[in-house]
């Protein structure tokens, strides 16, 4: 099948890159969030996630603003996504919001409807077990930028079903993305590795042994990496980090996962990145006050 029409729940960050990159390949978006506020400021990121996508990604769709707008409905009743063929949760990463989040849609959307969790380390085995729909619960973990990332990690749960594989596989045939087909244990391949490369690079900055700047530099200069280990913590969220880390820690109870306390003392004082305009590097640009990632 082909996919038209296709729900977006909570348009934070990674929500946001979501929708647009949906929008950029003709397809439909019923976007939905907590609060006006955060349907606002998601529309500000999706309109210039459109803008500028044609500069960064060859052959990326031109569109107006209105035509970007015509493709999208934004909404805070979840109730909205009943008419999706496919639904996308990004929503805060905790187990107490994902779970009724899961029940709710699992009474909402038609039975044939699968579900693709944008999670960071939660199991998608254990999401599904929150529904009566375990064999369509897939999960699917987008990078950011999502518009310009060409492959996605796709995680099959326990119970997850050829069919809703064939599925995600078509949808994202239609961006034009790769999946990577993977297992299912918390952190998946991506976070499990990435979360102790970032940690320990925390780790490295509170010791004292280099600054954030150099310790980036070394790894995008000596090691070819786009970005270094706290600019992407930085990208990231570091709240989000964190709760990703707390997750991996409760997990496996491996002591390589705990936390570095520099991580948690600057997410206490706000300082979560990017989004607040100050992590490990300053963003004079961004918004000087850190925001929860929203929630359904």
């Amino acid at each position: 099948m082909k996919f038209n029409t296709v729900g977006v729940i909570g348009i934070g960050t990674i929500g946001s890159g979501v929708v647009a990159d949906l929008v950029l390949h003709g397809i439909s978006v019923i976007a939905v969030d907590l609060s006006e506020t955060a349907l606002d400021r998601a529309r500000a990121e999706i309109l210039k996630a459109v803008r500028f996508a044609p500069m960064f990604a060859k052959g990326a769709r031109k569109l107006t603003r209105d035509e970007a707008l015509a493709l999208i409905t934004f909404t805070t009743r979840l109730e909205d996504v009943r008419a999706c063929e496919f639904i996308v949760e990004n929503v805060f990463e905790e187990w107490a919001v994902k779970q009724p989040l899961y029940r709710q849609l699992d009474e909402i959307a038609p039975a044939g409807v699968c579900f693709g969790a944008n999670t960071s380390c939660i199991s998608i085995t254990r999401l599904g077990r929150a529904t009566r729909r375990p064999d369509k619960v897939v999960g699917m973990h987008f990078m950011n930028p999502v518009h310009l990332m060409p492959t996605v990690e796709v995680i099959r749960g326990h119970h997850t079903s050829a069919e809703t594989i064939a599925n995600v596989t078509q949808l994202f045939a239609q961006l034009k993305k790769e999946a990577v087909m993977v297992g299912d244990l918390p952190g998946f391949v991506s976070n499990r590795i990435s979360h102790v490369f970032m940690n320990e690079a925390a780790f490295v900055f509170q010791d004292g042994l280099a600054t954030a700047a150099q310790i980036d530099a070394i790894f995008r200069k000596c090691f070819g990496h786009k970005m270094g280990p706290l600019e992407t913590a930085d990208l990231i969220g570091l709240d989000t980090v964190v709760r990703s880390l707390d997750v991996l820690y409760d997990s496996f109870q491996d002591p390589k996962f705990r936390c570095c306390p520099l991580l948690r003392k600057m997410v206490d004082a706000g300082e979560c990145g990017i989004k607040s305009g100050r992590g490990f590097h300053a963003y004079p640009g961004a918004s000087n006050q850190p925001r929860r990632e929203p929630s359904s």
